[in-house]
């Protein structure tokens, strides 16, 4: 957990030095652990947690809005929680965001992930005021929902964050699309910072951090070595964007009774 903190801070303070005002990190930026025993032996509440007061102190000292993607901490019940921060200038908590969608799933590969044995899903979703943009936090997973963008987006978010820690299989087939839809869609820019290449306990990440415009335009991307993105964003382009297709303000109300399948359409699979 030092490294991952060290690192991180090392990488904050070089966006500062060169001109950031916001920046974001990856999901689990202090622990991505798959052994569940020992990462609730390893992580704390928030209160105590050592890394939160470390980037407390950063954010104030480097004067920045600073997002911490996520960390895993303890809960209030039995669970961990997967907990997006948000510091500002000051060094203050300005929002806190807990990951709605859990993440069960058995892969190809034959690796079974299963986040909600460990994890406390979230129940609120947030928008997070700055003084450039409102920012709508979300985490990973949450990034195949698209309703919770949406509802972000018509409350007014224009930046998203999606800190992830993505597999490769599933990066490799859908990381590009998920993230630009999501822009596309909502007209906003999506900010996903991303863990990337081979960890110790042997897991394998996606990488490919990727800045990405209202247009659907990737602005940056990363590899999947700890690398840095730095991009202007032209917060002009998201009211273009939306402009130019106003689908945020175009929803109907539909019913779903009686629905049949097309016909030809297969429902079952022998």
């Amino acid at each position: 957990m030092g490294r991952n903190l060290a690192d991180a801070a090392a990488l904050i303070r070089e966006a500062k030095a060169r001109g950031a005002v916001f920046v974001s990190t990856p999901e689990m930026t202090n622990i991505l652990e798959p052994d569940r025993p020992r990462l609730r032996s390893l992580v704390k509440h928030e209160r105590e947690d050592d890394s939160v007061a470390g980037f407390s102190d950063l954010a104030k000292e480097l004067g920045l809005w600073l997002n911490i993607g996520s960390l895993a901490l303890k809960g209030d019940g039995e669970k961990l929680v997967n907990r997006s921060l948000l510091f500002s200038p000051d060094g203050a908590i300005a929002a806190r965001y807990d990951k709605i969608h859990l993440f069960d799933v058995d892969l190809p590969t034959g690796e079974s992930l299963r986040e909600s044995h460990a994890y406390e899903g979230g129940m609120q979703a947030v928008l997070a005021a700055t003084p450039q943009a409102r920012i709508g936090l979300t985490i990973c997973y949450d990034m195949r929902f698209p309703h919770l963008y949406r509802g972000l987006a018509k409350a007014s978010a224009a930046i998203f964050t999606v800190p992830s820690a993505f597999t490769v299989p599933t990066g490799q087939a859908h990381w590009h699309v998920l993230l630009r839809a999501r822009a596309i869609e909502t007209g906003a820019f999506v900010l996903a910072a991303a863990q990337g290449g081979a960890h110790e306990s042997g897991r394998e990440t996606y990488g490919h951090s990727l800045i990405v415009s209202p247009w659907g335009e990737v602005l940056a991307e990363g590899g999947t070595e700890p690398a840095m993105l730095i991009a202007d964003l032209d917060l002009e382009q998201v009211d273009q964007a939306r402009r130019r297709i106003p689908a945020l303000t175009h929803d109907r109300s539909f019913t779903l009774e009686n629905l049949k399948p097309a016909a030809g359409v297969a429902t079952s699979v022998p």
